[in-house]
């Protein structure tokens, strides 16, 4: 009788022990260091007076927990002139916060407009990520962009403001 006492006590102390904490690897989840995240993109832009059909795809390495550094690119077509941008960034996902995972991001763009002369911008962004699947995010936010030597004679405006929406899955 009394093995099986002890066993009943034994188990009642284990299920009421705390679990271990979770690594810093497990909160960070795919937002950890050494992973990657792919990105594509579609939908419709708007430039020159023309609506353009918009395709990006683009990666992400994460260099420390939440910290990614990223490449993507977009074709812009459908419309005359055609568009190509090219965007290095750095962003910062802040993985603690439990269900939505809030982030931040600079960018610096190079545009690559056919008949016109190329152009530059740099730019912010914030929002947030939800889980849509196991290794997968959705993300919804705002973008600024500033296009640094504008011509307002060319480009009607030397700043954007605009919404993002991002379907991310990392391994």
């Amino acid at each position: 009788m009394s093995r099986r006492l002890t066993s009943a006590v034994l188990a009642a102390v284990a299920a009421l022990a705390p679990a271990a904490p979770a690594t810093a690897a497990e909160v960070a989840g795919i937002f950890g260091r050494g992973h990657f995240g792919f990105i594509v993109s579609g939908g419709t832009g708007y430039a020159f007076d023309q609506s353009y059909f918009v395709l990006g795809v683009g990666a992400t390495y994460y260099v420390v927990d939440g910290l990614n550094v990223g490449l993507s690119v977009e074709s812009w077509s459908g419309s005359d002139p055609h568009i190509n941008k090219v965007t290095p960034s750095l962003q910062y996902v802040f993985y603690q916060v439990p269900t939505i995972k809030p982030y931040v991001g600079v960018f610096y763009r190079r545009t690559y407009v056919s008949g016109l002369p190329d152009i530059d911008s740099v730019g912010g962004r914030a929002g947030a990520y939800v889980r849509a699947g196991r290794n997968a995010y959705i993300g919804a936010g705002v973008v600024y962009e500033s296009y640094r030597d504008c011509n307002n004679s060319v480009y009607r405006s030397c700043s954007n403001t605009y919404p993002e929406i991002s379907f991310t899955f990392a391994f």
